[in-house]
């Protein structure tokens, strides 16, 4: 996953209104649950053997390997609570917009005479819920981080460089060398 994927799902997450479960073995069963009753599956999922699973079902191994806890918590907070999220999202894509923060290169083309030379910004930005529905939509679609990236930085240049069409008209906005993202719904 990109910058852009990666932020869009720390949000999403970030809408949970319980904690996940704390044991690797009340994880697993999560996992399990979430994934219909099949081993391999999680397994598959978390780059482990289908007996390593089996032993954390039953309570026999409990402390995984930091690489691994890593892996079990990011993939039972991607399906935690997603009645939640989808509200989330669902009320950023019509109501409330979303905040974006970046650190990253910025350049543009404009009229003859200013200086379009880019250089690295750290931005906070409010982005209408038009913007958060065509990010939703686009990563729905599976779209790639380049288009995820695009729409971002058309946001920006809309609401920040141009503000709302009050200055700068000819405006082309770059967003590239993303130092990092963090996205807030």
């Amino acid at each position: 996953m990109g910058e852009m994927e990666d932020a869009l799902a720390r949000a999403a997450a970030g809408t949970a209104t319980r904690p996940i479960p704390k044991s690797a073995q009340a994880r697993m069963r999560f996992l399990l649950k979430a994934e219909k009753g099949s081993t391999r599956a999680v397994a598959t999922r978390l780059g482990i053997t289908r007996r390593t699973v089996e032993r954390y079902l039953k309570g026999t191994l409990r402390r995984p390997r930091a690489e691994l806890a890593a892996r079990l918590e990011r993939e039972v907070r991607r399906d935690w609570q997603p009645r939640v999220q989808q509200r989330a999202r669902k009320r950023a894509s019509t109501a409330t917009g979303i905040v974006i923060e970046t650190r990253a290169r910025f350049g543009y083309t404009a009229a003859p005479g200013s200086t379009d030379d880019s250089r690295m910004r750290r931005i906070t930005q409010h982005l209408p819920p038009a913007y958060a529905a065509r990010l939703f939509d686009a990563q729905a679609a599976g779209a790639g981080e380049q288009q995820l990236q695009t729409i971002a930085a058309e946001g920006l240049q809309e609401i920040y460089f141009k503000d709302r069409g009050r200055r700068a008209a000819g405006l082309e906005v770059e967003f590239t060398d993303i130092d990092y993202v963090e996205l807030d719904f």
